[in-house]
């Protein structure tokens, strides 16, 4: 166990995984704002769409329009999710500056999500990595299914660190640890970055859990004594994954955010606007945040 980061890096997801998996359509227009909302908060890394195909996730339809209006916000680093090379072509005409690649710890997932199998979903993205590499474009990559697996349960830790050392090879500055169905635990977390921190430089691992069994939180404490500095949340504690059944939401960020706060460790990151933001997209969408913080600090 190492000593606590003095700061920590979100990476806001919500617009992108977390608006992905809502029944109903989102505007362009409700996007654009909610990025500008989360913007203002001091949120500086926003995942801000995916490349897709609209037959597969129609919430991800307007990609084009959502980035090339989000590129007009001061102060931001926004990143694009690009499953293939179609994908990722179409986001570098639209202006992209930093994509994401995806592959998953368990061939069960990969087959069941994108139709491959994991070194099949590899080698389609060695194309995209080099034209990035050439293009100076930054690749960050997901490891998906790295505590368990919807369709085959358990998930080997060697095959998680087997996966994020051939996405550090391809050339990804970051890989983000994800646990998709939300079933991982502080003690199996910590067995998980005892081996992936053995291969993997600190620096470069980040950790994406959902709070499906409410088990979020706790495990980024875990990932906090390791020492890793970038997490992974979504405003509202939007989203989950279409393909993984019972994955309710990512860990909200507001939640992060006040248990950073409480710890001392700084994100740069004003709550009360923070707050405004998970008001402004709860209310779009018809629902209530799953945010703690939001319900503790938004009741009439």
């Amino acid at each position: 166990m190492t000593s606590l980061p003095k700061s920590v890096t979100i990476v806001e997801v919500g617009p992108r995984d977390g608006l992905q998996n809502e029944p109903q359509q989102v505007s362009t227009e409700t996007k654009v704002k909610l990025i500008k909302l989360l913007a203002q908060s001091g949120l500086q890394h926003i995942e801000c769409t995916s490349f897709v195909s609209p037959k597969w996730v129609p919430q991800m339809s307007d990609a084009e329009a959502v980035l090339k209006q989000a590129l007009k916000i001061p102060g931001i680093q926004l990143s694009v999710l690009t499953p293939n090379m179609k994908g990722y072509q179409i986001a570098i005409d639209s202006g992209a500056k930093e994509v994401a690649i995806f592959a998953a710890a368990s061939e069960a997932f990969s087959q069941k999500n994108i139709n491959c199998s994991i070194e099949e979903s590899l080698e389609r993205f060695k194309p995209i990595a080099q034209d990035a590499a050439k293009r100076g474009i930054k690749v960050r990559g997901y490891v998906s299914c790295v505590m368990g697996c919807p369709y085959q349960g358990e998930v080997s830790v060697n095959k998680v660190v087997e996966v994020s050392k051939k996405l550090i090879e391809l050339g990804c500055y970051e890989i983000s640890l994800g646990d998709t169905i939300g079933i991982g635990t502080p003690r199996k977390t910590q067995l998980l970055l005892d081996a992936v921190l053995k291969q993997i430089p600190l620096q470069q691992i980040a950790v994406h859990f959902h709070d499906t069994y409410g088990q979020a939180l706790a495990n980024i404490l875990v990932a906090l004594q390791n020492g890793i500095s970038t997490i992974d949340s979504a405003v509202a504690g939007l989203g989950g994954c279409p393909y993984a059944k019972g994955a309710s939401g990512n860990v909200a960020t507001e939640d992060v955010v006040f248990m950073l706060n409480g710890m001392n460790i700084k994100t740069g990151i004003d709550l009360d606007k923070l707050l405004k933001a998970s008001a402004f997209i709860s209310s779009e969408i018809g629902k209530q945040a799953s945010s703690k913080v939001a319900q503790a600090l938004l009741k009439a």
